[in-house]
């Protein structure tokens, strides 16, 4: 018994250890749950979300430049007219539109069904990549052709749910209903509306993961890159929001509400701790491990949905949901069949295309990093 209990207790660091990772993307998960349950809460109560998205950078940038400051003041290379302004464009796609497009999808919808096409971006984010020539296909391939399955299906699942509703599952009564006090927002459901918004939003994310990949390369710090981008946002949006607010002055005030609980929550949260999670977790497993907990939040946000703000599945989302999340294991499934094929090329003279199709593979890791 005691020998039992000396290897039990002796494992137990062992398993701690490889499992830090895992744990880490689980709480990233939860975290982006947590945000999407928050910002429908805030949305219903009459909150714009223009002015949601505006102190999401602020408290995003508060959070992340110290942290940017410390780690990388001595790495930092030279900020460049041309790198800052590649930034500028990044952060106006891929959070400025991006979220803004989100939020408004979010507004005509649900928490879950939002979540689910939010699985569509590595699908978009391939296609993209081959318009621009930063991915090639190989008919024969064995992984190309999953990558197409993979993509079909998503884009499958995802006209699914817009076009399709089909018979109301009711899971359980909601013994928390919190839509009951937050129906003040005049907007209305419109799910065809809704996901076409949503759908935009993914397609800025996809170019700022194209635009991302080569300024990753020109200034290989993330955390200062990631802090200059929240900044420059913070900017983008509060144009954004005095010209879409115009005359309405009262939106700025948050007051002791959820609404400034969704802001602080979304910035120092859902940006701040959650981006370092998941860019430790690169470091540590790669974006492959990374991405395959995307869906995970799904799950999340379906389950407390239903619980505290009552949500209605209908039989279309449901469909769509498990399409788009199957489309996406099966590209994530063909990239890790191509970089076992990369790995086990040896590093000769004689493997010059080889080592130039791994640079390329190297890309591609960075696109399918979300």
């Amino acid at each position: 018994m005691a020998e039992f209990g000396k290897c039990l207790f002796g494992c137990l660091p062992s398993f701690y250890e490889k499992s830090k990772p895992a744990l880490a993307m689980i709480i990233v998960q939860i975290c982006f749950a947590g945000l999407n349950i928050l910002s429908k809460i805030a949305l219903n109560q009459g909150m714009s979300h223009y002015v949601l998205i505006f102190y999401r950078q602020l408290f995003a940038t508060i959070a992340t430049a110290p942290v940017a400051y410390i780690l990388e003041r001595k790495t930092r290379p030279k900020l460049t007219i041309r790198i800052f302004g590649e930034i500028f464009i990044c952060s106006f796609l891929g959070i400025s539109l991006n979220m803004n497009f989100y939020y408004t999808g979010l507004s005509y919808t649900t928490a879950t069904f939002s979540t689910a096409l939010l699985n569509l971006v590595p699908a978009i984010t391939f296609l993209m990549a081959i318009v621009f020539r930063m991915e090639r296909l190989s008919i024969r391939s064995l992984a190309s052709q999953a990558k197409i399955v993979g993509t079909l299906v998503c884009v499958s699942g995802a006209m699914t749910m817009t076009f399709y509703r089909g018979i109301k599952i009711q899971l359980w009564p909601s013994p928390f209903d919190l839509s009951r006090y937050t129906k003040s927002n005049t907007t209305t459901e419109d799910f065809t509306k809704g996901s076409l918004f949503v759908v935009m939003g993914c397609i800025c994310f996809s170019t700022w993961f194209i635009l991302q990949t080569h300024i990753s390369k020109k200034y290989p710090v993330q955390y200062s890159s990631t802090a200059i981008s929240f900044f420059l946002a913070t900017i983008q949006c509060a144009v954004i929001t005095l010209i879409f607010e115009r005359g309405h002055y009262g939106v700025w005030v948050l007051g002791w509400n959820v609404k400034l609980l969704t802001a602080i929550y979304s910035g120092v949260i859902a940006s701040g701790v959650a981006f370092c999670l998941m860019a430790w977790c690169i470091k540590k497993r790669g974006p492959i491990f990374t991405t395959m907990f995307g869906p995970l939040v799904l799950v999340i946000v379906a389950l407390f949905g239903s619980i505290l703000l009552d949500e209605k599945f209908y039989l279309g989302s449901v469909i769509g949901a498990i399409l788009i999340v199957i489309g996406l294991y099966i590209m994530l499934w063909s990239k890790s069949k191509e970089m076992e094929k990369i790995v086990k090329i040896p590093s000769t003279p004689s493997s010059i295309s080889s080592s130039k199709e791994s640079n390329n593979v190297e890309q591609k890791e960075d696109l399918i990093n979300i």
